[in-house]
């Protein structure tokens, strides 16, 4: 691609994009427009809340939990979102949906807990643009418990059975959290966010990267500790966030196709390769982020460490999975337990071969998850950051 007077600057947050051109082609330069595009029918949905306030809040509440025919006058954008979320693609599978997604209800909740922080929010974390952003606007490091249990929750409601019903809590959740990134987007760009350094704030491509952090990222984590999905677990798992996807307002053409762990990490490359180091901001979060996830290790169904156990294995599996540069970037230190990782691993994928073949105990793997989320989900008490902001009142 040949930049003309006309072009756009490259972000900043991009680095050496001929190199990626070399491995992944034109879709570079389709990242490279990602990167300019936030959500329009979200973002116009937060001007007409600004506008119009508790009608169009309550038409939006509304038209999730009681359908789109229940609010025949909602105001146009709210209307136009609704119509888009109510619209379930052809390749959604609503069987699947009626199961929820049983590959990572599976998983056993200390080892889901332990990929949640070791591996999705650090590599979240790890992009300088999207760190700055969340420190920024404070919603992490003033308040890590609260917002951290909020992500939880919302995961939780998302792969329950069902959950993405239409009206069901994870189809609403997901509509509000990706409102809620609609809000930050405007927030930041009212508070003088440079765009032409650093792209939209909470652009498509940052989507895509989160999308990843729910699929690809904890399992490869989890690879590293014994703990293998099958090809089908694999199908199955990203099928299902094909529609999670959609509702948080990705563009198809991120993840449609994608059925697989080397599928999506040609997408996962995509978007590091073009990515700057963590920064100062993401060493804060991900410090802030352990302190507060190895309490709830430690308390975790099927936990057998105490505190000082569990950190020495989130900063083991932290640089055995994301790479020594990134962890020392992230001041993650070296630790013994390193040396012991082949170890666990060997221990874990026993237990995971046991709970492949012998009669039953997947199932009850996957009824152990839906337990585990339920409890979650009712263990949060009021609203969430997302719900307060979507609410009519």
């Amino acid at each position: 691609m040949t930049a003309s007077n006309d072009a756009p600057p490259m972000p900043e947050r991009v680095v050496d994009p001929a190199a990626a051109r070399t491995r992944h082609g034109d879709r570079v330069d389709f990242l490279l427009r990602m990167l300019r595009v936030g959500d329009p029918l979200a973002d116009a949905v937060i001007a007409e809340f600004d506008e119009l306030g508790r009608p169009a809040r309550t038409a939006l509440q509304r038209g999730l939990t009681e359908g789109r025919a229940s609010v025949p006058d909602a105001p146009p954008a709210v209307d136009a979102l609704l119509a888009h979320v109510e619209t379930v693609p052809g390749w959604v599978s609503t069987e699947l949906l009626e199961q929820g997604d049983r590959t990572s209800l599976a998983v056993p909740a200390h080892w889901s807990r332990l990929a949640f922080a070791g591996g999705s929010l650090t590599h979240t974390y790890s992009s300088p643009s999207m760190a700055r952003l969340l420190v920024g606007t404070g919603r992490l490091t003033s308040t890590t418990p609260r917002r951290l249990a909020e992500t939880g929750l919302w995961n939780a409601a998302a792969v329950l059975p069902g959950g993405l019903r239409h009206g069901a809590p994870g189809y609403v959740q997901t509509v509000q959290v990706r409102l809620l990134h609609a809000r930050v987007r405007a927030s930041a760009t009212a508070h003088g966010w440079d765009t032409d350094r650093w792209g939209v704030p909470i652009n498509q491509a940052d989507v895509a990267r989160t999308w990843l952090d729910f699929t690809l990222v904890p399992f490869l984590l989890l690879e590293s500790i014994g703990y293998q999905l099958t090809d089908q677990e694999q199908s199955r798992l990203y099928h299902y966030w094909w529609y999670v996807g959609h509702l948080l307002g990705l563009d198809e053409q991120f993840f449609l196709g994608i059925e697989d762990h080397e599928q999506a990490g040609k997408l996962l490359d995509l978007l590091d390769s073009t990515s700057a180091g963590p920064d100062e901001n993401s060493r804060a979060l991900v410090e802030a982020l352990f302190d507060v996830s190895v309490p709830h290790l430690v308390a975790a169904p099927g936990s057998s460490m105490n505190a000082a156990g569990w950190r020495d294995l989130l900063h083991a599996v932290v640089r055995d999975h994301h790479g020594e540069d990134i962890a020392a970037a992230l001041g993650i230190p070296e630790t013994p337990l390193t040396s012991i990782l082949p170890l666990i691993a060997a221990g874990e994928a026993k237990a995971r071969r046991y709970q492949l073949q012998v009669p039953g105990a997947l199932q009850q793997a996957e009824e152990d998850g839906v337990a585990a989320r339920r409890g979650l989900v009712a263990a949060l008490t009021g609203n969430t950051a997302y719900q307060d902001h979507a609410a009519a009142s």
